[in-house]
């Protein structure tokens, strides 16, 4: 096993006992993304030269006594969160030679626990898209299987944990952009609550949507990170002042006093026989561990995929406005005024895919729409979330399905963007209520796909999530599986 490979846990361990420093942990891992992402394309940029810098400082503080909770541990990060002195494109040409000023509060906190930043994963251009296949530069593969998408938008952090490049990365799931690359690359991701993380600092995507999260090996790595990250921001005014508690103390090998919900309006025809098959063993060991079953019922879940675009594009369409040649990043020089300006720059700066979102948003949000549109969809959020408090009225965690599908090939879905968004009609719900969302391996697929479990919990009670995740991963072993030798499937 490389050092790539390691868990956050493992990884702090080697630091505390001198077995290596956190110069030869980065050294390591630059070695791994020299040799590995050749295949894979998990990185926009390698900060290799102020990595090691960073490292060797985190390896002075620590011979001087200094503590820290990540103190030399190096993390890689989307290219939507802002670090200081690194580029910040959201992988597209729109913000190329961008490069961030400050930092996000995220990665601030990160950073203050002795943190080190490694280099920007790949992404969907502003984090529009399930399958890692809009980015403007390349296209990451899944470790598992090359001719596979590794899902989106945060692939490029999951195929990078996955294929042991990273000991963990960061993300943003807005729709499911930490989860689902997280069940198609076989590694943990947790979207936290909306208002749990500070959203300062990551170019939106969607303002009530957007949520921060790690992608890892393990449940308590991201217990670990998550702990970090959370809690009020005064330069975030959706970050939420409810105490941060202790996620680790949550975790426990037993289930026993937890009752867990089966949502019936989760069972589609569609899913693949192969995922409902893991995801009921899964719910079969999690019986076995304690807890108890029922089921219930989110009956506006059954609109929620059509709110979520109706809301998410109309927020996009809004905050990509600011994105117009003028102020910072791409700026073309063939215009005749200040409209065609926007028009050249903004038809030469996105993507296909973006160009439709805010096309959508901005026809949903136009006179005579609104009301039948957005304000519509806002009311059926409502509904949604009122949904999902009744169901936690019984239960204190529910289970379900990630994606109805284990990772499809690449190029299957791009000419029918329908069909991509449809690989969202489980994320989606979760994060309309704003609740928070574990994503687990717990399966393979005959085709040596990971399967993942996904475990939705109240808002503000991660603890619950994390518990439940942690006792099932203990009691398996799904978690531990890497593709083959640390290589990939050609």
């Amino acid at each position: 096993m490389t050092s790539g490979e390691w868990t956050l846990a493992q990884a702090l361990e080697a630091l505390r006992s001198k077995r290596c420093s956190s110069e030869e942990l980065v050294v390591d891992l630059l070695a791994a993304i020299e040799t590995r992402d050749r295949r894979i394309s998990a990185f926009l940029t390698v900060d290799a030269d102020n990595a090691l810098a960073q490292a060797r400082e985190t390896d002075r503080r620590r011979a001087a006594g200094e503590k820290g909770l990540l103190l030399g541990v190096p993390l890689t990060v989307k290219d939507l969160f802002h670090v200081r002195g690194q580029p910040c494109g959201s992988a597209s040409r729109i913000l190329q030679g961008y490069i961030s000023t400050y930092d996000a509060t995220a990665i601030a906190r990160l950073r203050a626990e002795g943190a080190v930043f490694v280099g920007r994963t790949n992404m969907d251009e502003f984090a529009m898209g399930s399958s890692n296949e809009n980015s403007a530069f390349q296209t990451t593969h899944n470790p598992w299987d090359t001719s596979r998408v590794p899902g989106g938008s945060s692939g490029g952090s999951a195929a990078a944990v996955a294929a042991g490049e990273a000991l963990a990365a960061l993300g943003t799931d807005t729709g499911g952009s930490i989860r689902l690359p997280a069940a198609f690359c076989g590694c943990v991701g947790l979207k936290p609550s909306y208002g749990r993380v500070s959203r300062y600092g990551l170019n939106a995507f969607a303002s009530s949507l957007d949520q921060a999260g790690p992608l890892t090996k393990t449940v308590a790595d991201a217990a670990r990170l998550l702990h970090v990250m959370a809690g009020v921001d005064p330069l975030d005014s959706s970050s939420v002042p409810t105490p941060v508690p202790d996620y680790n103390a949550a975790l426990t090998p037993r289930l026993d006093g937890l009752t867990l919900g089966l949502p019936k309006e989760y069972l589609i025809a569609d899913i693949d026989p192969e995922v409902a098959t893991a995801v009921e063993k899964a719910v079969t060991v999690c019986e076995r561990l304690g807890a108890r079953v029922i089921d219930v019922s989110l009956p506006s879940t059954a609109h929620a995929f059509e709110v979520y675009y109706i809301i998410a594009t109309a927020e996009a369409s809004s905050n990509l406005a600011r994105f117009d040649g003028i102020r910072y990043g791409t700026r073309t020089e063939a215009a005749d005024d200040v409209a065609d300006l926007y028009h050249q720059t903004r038809q030469a700066g996105f993507g296909p895919e973006v160009k439709r979102r805010i096309i959508l948003g901005t026809y949903v949000l136009s006179s005579g729409y609104y009301d039948a549109y957005y304000l519509r969809a806002q009311q059926v959020r409502t509904l949604i979330r009122r949904d999902f408090e009744t169901a936690f009225e019984k239960c204190q965690a529910l289970l379900t399905p990630v994606t109805p599908t284990t990772a499809y090939p690449l190029g299957e879905r791009t000419e029918d963007p329908l069909r991509m968004y449809l690989t969202d009609i489980f994320a989606v719900p979760a994060s309309l209520a704003g609740a928070c969302a574990l994503s687990v391996p717990c399966g393979m697929s005959s085709e040596r796909l990971p399967v993942g479990l996904q475990i939705i919990g109240p808002a503000f009670k991660e603890e619950h999530v994390l518990r439940v995740g942690h006792a099932y991963e203990q009691a398996t072993e799904w978690h531990t599986m890497r593709p083959p030798a640390g290589e990939t499937v050609a």
